[in-house]
């Protein structure tokens, strides 16, 4: 089955060019199927690129699966247009009378802010408190996780001494874990930021580690209780992503280093290639699986849950 989005988006020209199944609304209602509903807390910057790198992998489940896209209402991005934001994305008043079955926060460049000095910070709290009613699973990516991790489980991020850059192996901690059935014994992640949580308060607070690196540290962790996940790194991110950031923080003249593990030869004019993007699709496929498996057919009740 395809990914619902909206019939307008951008995005969706991409997706249909790498052959992702795309479903128009029309379409959609036609089919006598309750789609899993996902709810993307979007805010990355750039945030055409990142409805691709989601949509990408949601939509390569054999469900339907019904994508709604959501910024924050009290801070509006520099790199987006406001007209697209009204346009294509929801805010909490939108939706809160809504139920999902699956929020995914994203990363943001604010990782080196105190989280109480994020601008939207406060909103965000909003966001997280009505999930805890409205939502059945959560996903958090870098920043994002670290968000859930502190608002959840009060687990704190610390400042590393270098950022962290690059691509680096990472060897399953649970090996048994539904998420990490077909994995090899270590994969590849794209890791780009300047913080990090420490392996023991995420432990003495009863969360597991499903993937750790000897360099980067902890890289996937999960509750075993409300099921969440926390992806401290970036499956989604694309070949070049890591480039990217690269080549704008040497433009803007920004200490950095070359990401580690990543070019062909280490040599900056070889083009990049990505090693991660099966175990991308296959932890996603995983988790919208055990989603299925666990969620009630009416999403009413998941307050019950």
């Amino acid at each position: 089955m395809p990914i619902k989005i909206p019939d307008k988006l951008p995005a969706r020209k991409i997706l249909l060019k790498e052959s992702i199944d795309v479903i128009d609304k029309s379409l959609a209602v036609k089919q006598d199927i309750r789609p899993l509903k996902f709810l993307l807390l979007n805010l990355m910057p750039k945030k055409i690129n990142t409805e691709i790198q989601f949509a990408r992998l949601i939509g390569a489940s054999p469900l339907q699966i019904e994508l709604t896209l959501m910024t924050t209402k009290s801070y509006k991005p520099k790199n987006t247009e406001n007209d697209y934001l009204i346009e294509f994305y929801k805010t909490l008043d939108d939706v809160k009378n809504n139920f999902y079955d699956v929020l995914i926060v994203t990363g943001a460049p604010v990782e080196q802010l105190p989280f109480e000095d994020v601008k939207y910070w406060d909103e965000l709290l909003n966001i997280l408190e009505w999930s805890r009613k409205n939502i059945f699973r959560r996903i958090g990516i870098c920043w994002g996780a670290q968000v859930l991790l502190k608002v959840f489980h009060n687990i704190e991020k610390y400042q590393l001494k270098n950022k962290m850059f690059g691509i680096f192996d990472h060897q399953l901690s649970e090996n048994n874990n539904r998420l990490l059935h077909g994995f090899t014994d270590y994969f590849p992640m794209p890791v780009s930021r300047f913080t990090e949580n420490k392996i023991n308060e995420l432990l003495t607070k009863g969360l597991e580690i499903l993937a750790i690196s000897d360099k980067s540290g902890v890289g996937m962790a999960r509750c075993p209780q409300s099921k969440d996940l926390f992806i401290l790194n970036h499956l989604e991110y694309d070949a070049n992503t890591l480039n990217e950031e690269f080549l704008r923080d040497k433009a803007e003249n920004i200490e950095i280093v070359r990401p580690e593990n990543y070019f062909p030869q280490n040599d900056t004019s070889q083009k990049p290639i990505n090693r991660w993007r099966p175990y991308a699709f296959l932890l996603f496929a995983n988790f919208i699986n055990e989603v299925y498996q666990d969620v009630p057919f009416d999403l009413n009740k998941i307050r019950t849950f």
